[in-house]
């Protein structure tokens, strides 16, 4: 099974996804943007704080994250719906059909 997506991922991509599709500054808590700095994923700018080439390529891999995972659970939910119908394979043995009631 495929682990979920921390919780701490997914706040973080989206205030680096509010900070890079915004037109006005963006409001960004004192200590999340000296994180942020510290972590060298924002730059401060004389509008606020703009995202860095390390936080515009975290925040892209954080999409495909978050896009695989769905993906990855749309294709094991269709086979686990898919193994519903197959017929077992050699070796194997069908399941038990209760008998018809007369």
């Amino acid at each position: 099974m495929i682990d979920p997506i921390p919780l701490e991922d997914l706040a973080l991509l989206d205030v680096l996804q509010q900070i890079s599709e915004a037109n006005d500054p963006t409001p960004v808590e004192t200590e999340m943007t000296r994180r942020l700095l510290e972590g060298a994923l924002v730059e401060e700018h004389e509008d606020g704080v703009r995202l860095t080439h390390a936080g515009i390529a975290l925040c892209k891999s954080l999409q495909h994250r978050v896009a695989a995972d769905k993906l990855a659970s749309e294709i094991i939910d269709k086979r686990e719906s898919e193994a519903e119908n197959l017929r077992p394979l050699p070796g194997e043995r069908p399941p038990v059909e209760p008998p018809p009631i007369v």
